[in-house]
């Protein structure tokens, strides 16, 4: 496998581990572990989900590409053998050390990616910030120093290859399907004469709403974190999930963020609908939002800051008269949050669209998401997916971002 290059040092990752090491010549290593399933890190290394301890141990060779040596357990050798991304696979009993192996499997993993590098004479290893306690003291324990590099796979998750950019145009478009359901529920829903939201005859609410949106995302084959389904006033919290019954008239924040079963990676979308007529604060927040959006997505390409795509909303929402802060005045809307984050294998990943964020890299995939907040009236926030290419950015969506979807 050829060396990556690292965006901020310039060096190539074999350069970066010979440079850790200090003793002259000595091997170097790198390590990364946990489990698969859950250390979406370790995944990402391996593309190889499975939910038991395992070790991916890279080792630099000296003027060859580097040697990757994964550790699993014994009965999913043969598939790791056949999928995962490794030179070479073997199991905790391929490196027992001489006191024998723990019979916790963690544990003896563990020992067992001590007795490896100790086997490889390695002094030093590096570790990425994911590295659990357990692997780190055993092979301090062994006499190896470990070295945590804050950044290591940060820029290799961060630049999505093309099979992770098919699985998040797949995720988002699964995600378009679920909303456009959601949206036309609402706004299809009949009116109560107190201005409650029926449907199939009974109330409708944020809970009947999710669970919808749930039982479609499972029967297409994804798991579904808890939706945000904010009606009115309760939309002014940009995280509130919304509870009770939706109202006639009001802004109904729909924020879903599913993940594909098989593939793990997310979609992340956000729609406002309202039933019925709008106000006209609220048309012209909602106005304000999806031209803030359109500038903030026409400033996305490939060195460009995560700052700069952030103040290009912050400009489109002045355009209309709305600033950034926290909502604090009965009816003022305000910008309440970043313009979005980075997503892949976790709703939330490197790099934010925000002040300080660092420069877009080609295979960034973003979410842009400009929202205006009031209390007394609710929300407006309008979210679509892109990623990030030389000249300015692809966008994953295609669905409608208007107040009614009747």
């Amino acid at each position: 496998m050829m060396p990556t290059i690292d965006a901020a040092s310039g060096l190539s990752s074999v350069d970066r581990l010979r440079r850790m090491s200090t003793v002259p010549n000595a091997p170097c290593a790198t390590v990364i572990a946990g489990i698969p399933a859950t250390n979406l890190s370790l995944f990402h290394a391996i593309r190889f989900k499975v939910g038991d301890p395992t070790a991916l141990i890279t080792f630099a060779q000296d003027g060859g590409p580097s040697e990757r040596l994964l550790i699993i357990r014994d009965i999913e050798m043969d598939r790791a053998r056949r999928h995962a991304r490794a030179d070479s696979v073997h199991s905790p009993a391929d490196f027992e050390p001489a006191g024998g192996l723990s019979g916790d499997r963690e544990t003896a993993t563990a020992q067992s990616v001590a007795q490896c590098l100790v086997s490889r004479n390695v002094t030093t290893v590096r570790a990425d910030r994911s590295l659990p306690l357990i692997y780190a003291h055993f092979i301090e324990k062994a006499g190896i120093r470990v070295q945590c590099d804050t950044e290591l796979g940060v820029v290799e998750r961060r630049a999505k290859d093309s099979t992770e950019l098919a699985a998040l145009r797949e995720a988002q478009h699964a995600t378009e399907v679920v909303m456009q359901l959601a949206c036309s529920t609402i706004a299809r829903a009949k009116a109560s004469a107190d201005g409650t939201l029926l449907h199939g005859g009974a109330p409708l609410t944020s809970e009947r709403l999710r669970a919808i949106i749930d039982v479609h995302l499972l029967e297409h084959g994804y798991d579904n974190p808890m939706s945000i389904v904010a009606c009115g006033p309760q939309g002014a919290d940009c995280h509130d999930h919304g509870h009770g019954v939706l109202r006639t008239s009001e802004p109904v924040i729909v924020d879903i963020f599913p993940r594909n079963r098989t593939t793990l990676y997310h979609g992340d979308m956000t729609r406002t609908v309202v039933h019925g007529k709008p106000s006209a604060e609220l048309v012209r927040m909602h106005a304000a939002v999806v031209d803030a959006k359109k500038s903030a997505i026409a400033a996305v390409r490939a060195g460009v800051t995560g700052q700069a795509v952030h103040e290009a909303t912050l400009a489109g929402l002045a355009r209309h008269g709305y600033s950034a802060g926290t909502p604090s005045q009965q009816g003022v809307a305000v910008m309440a949050h970043g313009t979005g984050h980075g997503i892949g294998l976790e709703v939330h990943e490197p790099p934010l669209l925000a002040m300080k964020a660092p420069p877009l890299v080609v295979g960034d995939v973003l979410t842009v998401e400009p929202g205006l907040y009031a209390l007394g009236l609710g929300g407006v926030r309008v979210e679509d997916m892109v990623a990030v290419t030389a000249t300015g950015c692809e966008n994953f969506n295609s669905l409608q971002e208007g107040l009614d979807w009747s």
